[in-house]
């Protein structure tokens, strides 16, 4: 019987940026030797971060794959964005994932970056490992880089090697699982050699406490370290790689991506010790059913130019062919994304990760079988970021709008986290997402990719006004032309309501001095005019009071007593003492305990009032502040809450009410109105 033919796997590289992700895929590639030479990100030759977006910026800007045979198996790995504002894509791309690599630098105090990472993994039970990197760089000792993540990790980490150093520097290291000592060749395999006898003792003490950690999981492992008894090396690895399946233990490994120490070790931890797709699709809840012959979960779309929509998914079952069943339609292109390039696929099996070409039903999350479509699991597929920064857009050329819509429409698809329309308060176009950097290419993306240039800026605040006290109002309109005149005669008593009452109208007309069916066109003209209001901004919070008018019989119109109406409340508004008002948002700060104050101190110095702190829920060593914060101190808060906790920082934010604005601002703001509407 012939061998059955090894199945893809997946590794997703996720990790900080900077920390040298893209870096270590080329040393993968190159390992593997699926190149002939490493690109670099530097001078834009690497394999992955092929768009103009991310070479301009020298960063990953979407998910670079990258398919190849390793000692004879296949596997894909996806490299993801580091950036913060870009986590969407890492965030979905983990979910399909058979094992994540974590890559780390080489120092404690970038360790509480990861802590939103390592959380959302172990809350999804994903298989990972931590690969630290750059550790020709590293001045701290493993021992304190190990404790160091410890703390952002609520799984036990396990330490596979130890560094071999001369003097400061990292030369080579030893598994302490085969005992074997390793001396690093610059972008060559390493070199086995003797271990160097003042390592003994260290490895001996670190390769206990891995045993130990071990057998916290297996009582038979435990049984033998009481009784002294050396395990066997197959046990050991066994037991690692039943560990490191059951998501109940994080291996730690150490190299330099650039100078290709210590992947050959990653890649060989990975074959042995990764999950299947099998154990994947379980996470996922996916299951056969029957009677379908194919399943699986869209992770990513991209709008790509000669190809139109594609849907990159992960297989769970079954296979599918070119011109084959998906979704009950015939699929008409089946592609493999490989960097910048794509190839063409005649057929694809479980586990592999793939394209599916112009399947306009299809958005990320979706499992599709080769009958039907199915949501995602809110269960198991992580929700969509909120976002927290946002800019006002409006096209350069003005019949680019209905271009502008359309575009933005494929952008957002490609990006969950992306989000745009129109603000009812103040009508502006507005394009939100995950921060500065995060919306700066998406416009990068508009321009290049579909020729849409905007002028963009930071949002205008839904400023409101209102009014202190009541006036009554006389207004008369008459105009008499040829023929037929316009005549409307009407008495208003105009009150303030409490915060929040919105507006209110109240007919008290006795008599029919105003006809009742002239009585809905009055209300229709005061509304025109609280739309903007004496100080040009939408009026809310009064109640207006029909009392009293009067009528012609021939000239009078619902045209004529809208018009009083707006005349009515034109003259009346400017004697009731307006005022303005700015929107204040209730806001949930979330960070690491360390930066707490920092937090009260940023809230102070944009007219925020803090409401309390506690432990945020579910998050071990975070807070979670609330405040109110006037709605215009919002737009750049993301930016300086990250600059003050090292990227960590987030907030959630709604509206609260409305509150009197006086003062300086208040004739700033009003001032920049009165200039716009002159």
């Amino acid at each position: 019987m012939a061998d059955a033919v090894p199945t893809t796997r997946c590794a997703v590289l996720v990790g900080p940026y900077t920390s040298g992700k893209t870096t270590l895929l080329e040393a993968i590639l190159f390992t593997a030797g699926a190149v002939a030479r490493k690109g670099r990100v530097a001078d834009g030759s690497s394999f992955g971060d092929t768009s103009p977006e991310a070479r301009a910026r020298q960063m990953t800007a979407e998910p670079n794959f990258a398919h190849f045979e390793y000692l004879g198996e296949p596997w894909t790995i996806i490299d993801c964005p580091g950036s913060v504002e870009l986590a969407q894509d890492a965030l979905n791309a983990l979910m399909v994932a058979d094992i994540a690599v974590v890559v780390a630098e080489a120092d404690p105090e970038k360790a509480a970056s990861l802590s939103p990472l390592l959380k959302l993994l172990d809350d999804h039970a994903i298989p990972h490992l931590i690969f630290v990197n750059k550790m020709d760089r590293a001045t701290a000792r493993v021992r304190e880089l190990l404790a160091a993540f410890q703390t952002v990790s609520s799984r036990p980490l396990l330490l596979r090697q130890v560094p071999i150093r001369e003097g400061e520097e990292v030369v080579g290291f030893v598994d302490l699982v085969s005992e074997r000592a390793w001396r690093y060749q610059e972008n060559q395999p390493s070199a086995l050699i003797q271990m160097p006898d003042d390592h003994r003792e260290r490895e001996a003490e670190a390769r206990r406490l891995l045993m130990e950690s071990l057998a916290d999981f297996d009582d038979d492992l435990l049984e033998q370290l009481l009784e002294d008894k050396e395990p066997a090396p197959d046990t050991l690895y066994e037991e690692l790689r039943k560990g490191l399946q059951g998501d109940l233990i994080v291996p730690v490994l150490f190299g330099t991506a650039e100078t290709n120490n210590g992947v050959t070790r990653l890649m060989k931890a990975l074959r042995h010790e990764a999950p299947t797709h099998e154990q994947a699709a379980a996470r996922l809840a996916v299951e056969a059913a029957p009677g379908e012959a194919m399943a699986a979960t869209v992770f990513k779309t991209f709008h790509l130019p000669h190809t139109g929509k594609v849907s990159v998914a992960r297989i769970w079952h079954g296979g599918l062919r070119e011109g084959g069943a998906l979704a009950g339609e015939r699929l008409s292109g089946l592609v493999r994304l490989q960097g910048g390039a794509q190839e063409k696929l005649s057929q694809a099996n479980a586990g592999d990760v793939v394209a599916f070409a112009r399947v306009d039903a299809l958005q990320t999350g979706h499992l599709v079988t080769d009958k039907r479509i199915e949501e995602a699991n809110e269960l198991v597929w992580p929700d969509t970021l909120t976002p927290v920064y946002s800019l006002a857009l409006q096209p350069e050329n003005r019949q680019d709008e209905v271009k502008l819509t359309a575009s933005l429409t494929k952008i957002c698809e490609e990006d969950p986290s992306l989000a745009f329309g129109h603000d009812p308060d103040t009508h502006e176009f507005q394009l939100s997402g995950q921060g500065e950097i995060h919306l700066q290419l998406a416009l990068e993306r508009l321009k290049n990719r579909y020729n849409v240039a905007v002028v963009s800026r930071p949002p205008t605040p839904a400023y409101k006004e209102t009014i202190r006290r009541g006036a009554n109002r006389h207004a008369r309109y008459k105009r008499q032309t040829g023929g037929h005149g316009q005549f409307a005669d009407i008495k208003v008593r105009v009150d303030p309501l409490p915060r929040g009452e919105g507006f209110r109208f109240q007919d008290k007309v006795v008599g029919g001095s105003v006809p009742r069916n002239f009585i809905p066109a009055v209300e229709a003209g005061v509304r025109d005019y609280l739309k903007q209001g004496p100080l040009g901004f939408p009026v809310v919070d009064l109640e207006v009071t029909l009392l009293d008018g009067q009528h012609h019989p021939v000239d009078s119109s619902d045209m004529a007593f809208r018009t009083a109406g707006r005349l009515a409340l034109s003259e009346a508004l400017p004697e009731c003492e307006p005022v303005l008002l700015e929107p204040i948002c209730k806001v949930s700060i979330f960070v690491p305990q360390e930066h707490t104050n920092k937090v009260h101190g940023l809230i102070s110095a944009r007219r925020g009032q803090i409401l309390g702190y506690d432990a945020r829920p579910g998050w071990a060593g975070w807070d979670e502040v609330q405040a109110h914060m006037p709605q215009a101190e919002l737009s750049s808060l993301i930016i300086e809450l990250r600059s003050l906790t090292l990227g960590l920082g987030s907030y959630v934010a709604e509206f609260h009410h409305l509150q009197e604005l006086r003062g300086r601002e208040a004739d700033r703001v009003i001032g920049e109105r009165q200039q716009v509407t002159a």
